[in-house]
């Protein structure tokens, strides 16, 4: 008799990239999905794979707003149970620890696993002794808890007293890679550059700084700087290319397909990340930058400092400092070298640390032994 093919119930938003990658890849290893999607599904990229069920039409929440906001979610719980009485899965999976950790919470469903991603956990707990007893009570109500980050995994220890499993949200690398590519610059030019949403948490504004400071001191070399994404940002952030003056020398794509982004981090020579907040807890963009044999520039988040070796694959500044930043992509650009050095080395830590196909192994062995574990107290 041919073995059942498991069940695996997300609750996480469609729209997420990382989240994509996670469920397309259970798909292909022949796990059955159910997705259930608090926010609107903004293309159905799963259409014609026959192991994925989109099991939330209709609901449409958007994911965004405070707190009171946000409790509108529980209205979502009918359908949940709905969704895990016809779907009937082997685990339940919620991706971020209070949003969706909650709901899944609340369901009673056994086995539950709950991914944190960083907000949650960096941010979430410290706006009230509300918002704490939130976090712990849906992680008490977990079978198993993952973190993509060894940091993470130790602030989550403050909410929990259950063993962290960390599962380094790796990198295809098979498809980001080095490879020669159509650029949208011209051949010499040096390009920096940055690929993350345009929110203020990711610190592009000192980004734009650093490079303006950057062209001052060199305005004889050709040097330009691409900002890939979009955010309630952009508009403020062109404002400031302009006020500097060097509007001419900076791209912003807007918001690019994700099978796109190892085109873009091709046409990078150096790629730079500033982050302002310990919320960035596992530097999935640095590490994508890495794989394609590209010099790094980051701020000293702890999500950046784990993925990045200070002087070997990168270079490592305070955040919120233009200057710092400046100096560290100055020396990048005035010695190729050094950029190629750098770029080997990140290429290789990559794919002896950060290899999706090694990592991924590590989550289905943690899938069977959760529902391993569960049928032992059945």
């Amino acid at each position: 008799m041919a073995e059942r093919q498991l069940k695996i119930l997300f609750l996480s938003d469609a729209n997420s990239a990382h989240s994509r990658k996670w469920i397309l890849s259970l798909a292909n290893h022949d796990y059955l999905i159910g997705l259930f999607s608090l926010s609107k599904l903004a293309n159905r990229w799963f259409s014609g794979n026959k192991n994925i069920q989109f099991l939330s039409d209709g609901l449409g929440f958007e994911t965004v707003g405070g707190d009171v906001e946000k409790l509108k979610y529980i209205r979502a719980l009918p359908k949940l149970k709905k969704a895990i009485k016809s779907f009937q899965p082997d685990i339940l999976h919620a991706h971020y620890a209070t949003s969706y950790g909650l709901l899944g919470a609340l369901t009673g469903f056994h086995p539950f696993i709950v991914s944190v991603w960083g907000s949650d956990i960096y941010d979430f707990p410290k706006k009230s002794f509300l918002h704490r007893f939130i976090l712990k009570r849906n992680l008490k109500r977990s079978d198993c808890v993952l973190s993509t980050s060894q940091s993470m995994a130790l602030e989550t220890t403050k909410y929990t007293k259950k063993k962290i499993h960390t599962t380094p949200f790796g990198i295809e690398i098979e498809k980001f890679k080095p490879q020669r590519i159509k650029s949208l610059f011209n051949e010499g030019d040096i390009v920096i550059g940055t690929i993350k949403a345009l929110e203020p948490k990711y610190g592009i504004n000192y980004l734009i700084s650093a490079f303006d400071k950057l062209c001052k001191r060199h305005p004889s070399l050709p040097l330009r700087l691409i900002i890939v994404g979009k955010g309630s940002e952009e508009s403020s952030l062109k404002a400031h290319c302009q006020l500097y003056g060097i509007e001419d020398k900076v791209k912003f794509t807007g918001w690019i397909e994700p099978e796109d982004i190892p085109i873009y981090h091709n046409m990078i020579d150096v790629f730079v990340a500033l982050s302002v907040s310990e919320s960035e807890s596992f530097g999935v963009a640095a590490i994508e930058a890495e794989a394609c044999a590209k010099p790094v520039v980051v701020s000293d988040v702890s999500g950046f400092k784990e993925v990045v070796e200070e002087g070997v694959t990168g270079i490592i500044v305070p955040k919120c400092d233009s200057t710092a930043a400046a100096n560290a992509i100055e020396k990048l650009v005035l010695d190729p070298l050094l950029r190629r050095s750098m770029g080997e080395a990140g290429r290789k830590r990559v794919e002896k640390l950060y290899n999706w196909d090694l990592n991924f192994r590590d989550i289905m062995s943690i899938y069977d032994d959760v529902i391993d574990r569960h049928k032992g107290f059945n």
